[in-house]
């Protein structure tokens, strides 16, 4: 079977990503994920406050807080960060280690200072930079057409410092989300990963503190991005790269059927280990075979296609369900 396809452009040997996490915060990790099938890793993220203030920055924990998984590990951290130069070592160490295409990836809020830094990341190695952007919309003096400039702001500034594929990982908080995709696509990038997942606090009724609940992503989740991909596919002319509640080779198949190129996968291999990569890997050759398929293009967006599909997609479904006529 020829499980190759592209993330950025660039060729990889399959469909699996591993995403930006604490699974790919060291060489011997990003080794281990090469080492049991990954296509491609996608480091831990640079903060841009790390870019910009390095191990004295002080940041908003609360805000961070309630947004990024990622935010409780690196609130703990942030005092002891070398900022630019950790990373660095990082990815060059990493790039030493493995084969596989190894993108740095950048959490960032503004255009401001920081984009120059991304030329040192571009020097170490990275086969190219994910943004992960993501705004929050708490400000009620910042209005929504604001938030999404600055997006776009963003994008261009990083593009005057490097030559590198981009791709940009964006949530779902967009007044208009296909207006907005549809502008991204249309900018310098390369692919457009959907969707991030934010952090979903809980509150402790007994210390009446805020908790960490549901850092996982479970498989029901996979349908928020399942039905953009397929709106979005044929209509975006960049890569389409699922992400969330993708936790098993169903989950993988899914997303390549609705228009996938790619997809990142995070929790499932927290859940099952790494060495997981390779069930995964497996189930989507058996399926194939079963299937009479001998490449991932011969199903990519068979399902997005059907006119039939894609109503139900967008209202059909709801319809159905909340008036209960046949249609």
């Amino acid at each position: 079977m020829d499980l190759s396809t592209t993330f950025m452009g660039i060729k990889i040997t399959n469909p699996l990503i591993v995403a930006s996490s604490g699974l790919t915060n060291s060489a011997d990790l990003v080794k281990e994920c090469a080492d049991n099938g990954a296509g491609a890793v996608v480091l831990k993220s640079l903060f841009e406050e790390q870019l910009i203030t390095g191990k004295t920055s002080l940041i908003n924990q609360d805000e961070m807080y309630f947004w990024y998984p990622e935010a409780l590990d690196f609130v703990n951290t942030i005092s002891k960060a070398e900022g630019i130069s950790e990373y660095l070592q990082l990815l060059e160490k990493a790039k030493k280690s493995v084969s596989i295409p190894v993108i740095a990836s950048i959490n960032c809020i503004t255009p401001r200072e920081w984009p120059r830094f991304a030329a040192e990341i571009e020097k170490s190695g990275a086969d190219g930079i994910e943004l992960n952007i993501f705004i929050p919309p708490t400000n009620i003096n910042i209005t929504g057409y604001k938030i999404e400039e600055t997006y776009v702001d963003i994008i261009h500034e990083v593009r005057k410092h490097v030559n590198l594929p981009i791709a940009v990982k964006v949530g779902f908080y967009f007044t208009s989300l296909y207006r907005m995709l549809y502008k991204i696509s249309n900018l310098d990038v390369n692919s457009l990963v959907l969707f991030n997942r934010y952090y979903r606090p809980d509150i402790d009724i007994e210390t009446m503190r805020v908790v960490a609940q549901n850092v996982y992503s479970s498989p029901h989740e996979i349908t928020l991005s399942l039905r953009w991909i397929a709106l979005l596919y044929s209509r975006i002319n960049k890569e389409l790269i699922a992400a969330t509640g993708i936790h098993d080779y169903q989950g993988v198949i899914k997303q390549i059927l609705a228009g996938a190129t790619a997809v990142q996968v995070c929790s499932t291999l927290y859940k099952n280990g790494i060495s997981y990569l390779g069930t995964l890997l497996d189930g989507i050759e058996k399926w194939m075979s079963q299937k009479g398929y001998s490449n991932l293009a011969s199903f990519r967006g068979l399902v997005a296609k059907n006119e039939e599909n894609t109503a139900a997609f967008e209202r059909l479904q709801f319809m159905k369900k909340t008036t209960g006529m046949l249609f």
